[in-house]
């Protein structure tokens, strides 16, 4: 392939664009050349070496095999028997077509694993930034969401188990991709870290922001970087639990955010046989201090603090603290009868109690 400037264009970068391949970010060659980077692919993927030659656009060596048919095919060119080399000719491209077709299916099946570890890494997970502030993952399709951005995660590290699903951070929750052209990737290609660790990394995203309205909002404004400042925590507004904003826990859950089924307007109760169950699963305390285990405790005993904490057997109250020595392991009784019967090397008797004659 080459594009509308006359440059070739990678593998990698025609692999990326290809419809239905829009989750996938473009892993830079560094990383690919980085053999720590691939521990572990290469009892996972056929024709390995080869899959990886065609991803990083290397030509591939001649083997010997191609040596040899090369001279049977000089031989048979000066013997001048054409039907010998008519089909000597097909067999061959057949077998080079069905070698190719197998290279491609494994380069593809490298490249989303090494895909799997790219976006873990520095690199990776800002590049899946930039496409999340574009809103290429899509929004979620729950409602009380509203339209909340999602990310693309897989239920499984190991290829061919499931496809590619779009989690999101507002209701903690995963969803099938609305698009048919991405219910055949595979999942494995984005692996069950990425989505946790992005908001670990990026946790001053606001996720009680409509996504939609914010894309609008940034397009409008011209900033051309998606959304900019206004789906931003800024530090100094809103409290953390245990590093995390509060509002970002899980802010699609909770009162107000549960359908409620209801029959002439009265609600159905949940021990009635078509009634709502489990809906614990989605419930969040209205305030989200309360989870802060750290801070209740603190406040509910202000005498200790951090050093009583990790050495229990300080003396911080002023009094003293009784040490008990424990015991040795084994039978106790065993242990009397051995010293008694042995005695002790350092004793100036004789040992297993005689008479010293000395």
């Amino acid at each position: 392939m080459s594009t509308s400037s006359g440059t070739p264009e990678s593998w990698v970068s025609s692999f990326c664009s290809l419809l239905g391949h829009e989750y996938f970010a473009e892993v830079s060659e560094e990383f690919i050349e980085d053999d720590f980077n691939l521990t572990g692919l290469q009892s996972q993927v056929a024709m390995y070496k080869e899959a990886l030659e065609m991803i990083l656009d290397v030509e591939p060596e001649d083997d010997e095999e191609d040596e040899e048919e090369e001279e049977e095919e000089e031989e048979e060119n000066e013997s001048g028997d054409p039907e010998r080399m008519t089909a000597r000719q097909e067999r061959r491209h057949t077998r080079m077509a069905s070698d190719l077709s197998v290279i491609e299916s494994s380069a593809e099946m490298l490249y989303g694993l090494i895909h799997q570890r790219f976006i873990c890494s520095r690199a990776g997970i800002q590049q899946m930034c930039e496409k999340y502030e574009l809103g290429h993952f899509g929004f979620c399709p729950r409602t009380n969401c509203d339209q909340a951005k999602t990310l693309p995660v897989g239920l499984s590290d190991i290829p061919g188990e499931d496809t590619v699903k779009l989690f999101c951070p507002s209701c903690l929750d995963v969803y099938v991709p609305p698009n048919s052209r991405f219910q055949t990737v595979d999942g494995a290609f984005f692996g069950r870290t990425f989505g946790a660790l992005f908001l670990l990394t990026f946790p001053e995203y606001d996720l009680t922001k409509r996504g939609a309205s914010e894309m609008l909002r940034g397009s409008s404004g011209g900033g051309g970087g998606g959304d900019g400042d206004g789906a931003r925590v800024h530090e100094s507004q809103y409290e953390t639990v245990n590093g995390m904003y509060a509002r970002n826990i899980a802010p699609g859950l909770g009162v107000g955010r549960l359908y409620e089924p209801k029959i002439y307007g009265f609600r159905v109760s949940e021990i009635s046989r078509s009634g709502p169950r489990m809906q614990w699963l989605r419930d969040r305390p209205d305030d989200m201090t309360e989870l802060d285990e750290a801070r209740l405790y603190a406040e509910l005993h202000p005498d200790s603090d951090e050093d009583h904490n990790m050495n229990p057997n300080s003396n911080t109250s002023g009094s003293s603290r009784r040490l008990v020595r424990r015991r040795p392991p084994g039978n106790a009784r065993l242990h009397r009868n051995q010293a008694a019967r042995n005695g002790s090397p350092m004793n100036v008797e004789a040992n297993g109690g005689a008479e010293s004659e000395l």
